[in-house]
């Protein structure tokens, strides 16, 4: 007899293998595992079987069968799965299936789950009370300060906070729920052994230690356009409410709120200036009575904690005390220029010798860490 730990591999095999085969996304592949009741028996499946299965017709059944019966491609998909396997623990990644009684119970109820999750730390806090908090990459000082303070007493409170640690509203959700003392998970478009847009590790470890980062897609996977919305259902699909910060019309966070929005859950959104092309998402939503107008983190609790009496909560956060960290070489350099006063960032790359794309990404984290402001314009100044 097999042992449940043996059973547990070969079933997360079989259903890595599913993942691979074209024609078979997630929603099919959960109607194909509540007929067969286990991954290995769908490999079994005859025709009649395939074509009887919702979602499935004749054209992509034939296909399907051909690909379960031993084809060569299946047998490479299974081989690279297994050397996949073994290296996941080395790199401090773990695996939960739709089959694991410890899959997100949210996550779950969606048309869609992921088969199956890569993770970097404890998915657990994904059990507590949850909301997205999403935004432009190209954030406005009113967009994070909004985010800073309503993240904070969400994190207070404790939700955990999910975001897709991108630029922006993103990162600064994450980063406010970390100075909080919260929990707060990083859903990622490419595989969690490589997040892309915190290269230098200043802020992915500490969402590991105090949450985790996330992926249905295997690691090593680089990130590509269609990758994307597939993440943004996880983001919806893992809250219980989704709250949008500032987006354009078409922003890709107003692809999270139609998921939350088909998924039945919550959206929430934080209304901006009628002039401002960041805030043409979020003030859409509203008018369109898609989303709750909200200014304060005390009507989403209504929402999501509506026994929790704790008007203190949302009353004005105390300053951050950020912990003194010594000062990078390249961020020494912007803040000897900016002792001259408020300078556009076009001037500070000229002083600093610093490339706009880069400098952009230092400016960023020395805001986050209330080193300098940004101002309209692209001004900067120093915050000390």
């Amino acid at each position: 007899m097999s042992s449940p730990r043996s059973d547990r591999h070969s079933d997360i095999l079989d259903l890595l293998v599913l993942t691979q085969i074209k024609g078979l996304g997630p929603a099919r592949i959960g109607a194909l595992l509540r007929k067969a009741q286990t991954p290995e028996a769908i490999f079994r499946f005859s025709r009649h079987d395939l074509i009887s299965t919702p979602g499935i017709g004749a054209t992509l059944a034939e296909s399907i069968a051909s690909e379960l019966r031993n084809h060569p491609h299946t047998s490479r998909i299974r081989n690279d799965a297994a050397r996949m396997l073994d290296k996941l623990p080395a790199q401090g990644i773990t695996i939960v299936t739709l089959l694991d009684p410890s899959y997100p119970p949210l996550l779950r109820e969606i048309y869609d789950p992921p088969p199956c999750l890569f993770i970097r730390g404890n998915l657990e806090c994904a059990n507590a009370t949850t909301l997205a908090v999403v935004g432009t990459r190209n954030a406005t000082a009113y967009g994070k300060k909004a985010t800073d303070r309503i993240t904070t007493q969400l994190a207070s409170a404790g939700v955990t906070i999910v975001s897709g640690l991108a630029y922006g509203i993103d990162t600064a959700a994450h980063h406010a729920t970390l100075q909080a003392g919260g929990t707060t998970i990083a859903v990622l478009a490419g595989g969690v052994d490589n997040p892309y847009t915190d290269p230098k590790g200043k802020l992915w470890p500490r969402i590991a230690e105090h949450g985790a980062l996330v992926s249905e897609e295997w690691p090593n996977t680089p990130i590509a356009p269609n990758l994307f919305p597939k993440r943004n259902r996880i983001i919806s699909g893992l809250s219980q409410g989704t709250l949008i910060v500032e987006s354009h019309n078409k922003g890709g966070s107003l692809i999270t709120a139609a998921s939350a929005i088909e998924q039945n859950r919550e959206v929430f959104a934080i209304p901006g200036p009628i002039f401002s092309r960041s805030s043409e998402g979020p003030n859409n939503l509203i008018e369109r009575g898609q989303a709750k107008l909200v200014t304060s983190a005390g009507s989403i609790l209504a929402e999501l904690m509506p026994s929790l009496i704790q008007p203190t909560l949302f009353a004005e956060p105390a300053p951050h005390q950020p912990q003194k960290t010594p000062l990078s070489k390249q961020e020494q350099l912007i803040l000897t220029a900016l002792q001259e006063g408020p300078l556009h960032i076009d001037i500070i790359a000229q002083q600093t010798n610093i490339p706009s794309p880069e400098l952009l990404v230092i400016l960023f984290d020395m805001e986050l860490q209330h080193q300098v402001e940004q101002h309209p314009g692209q001004i900067f100044t120093s915050s000390g």
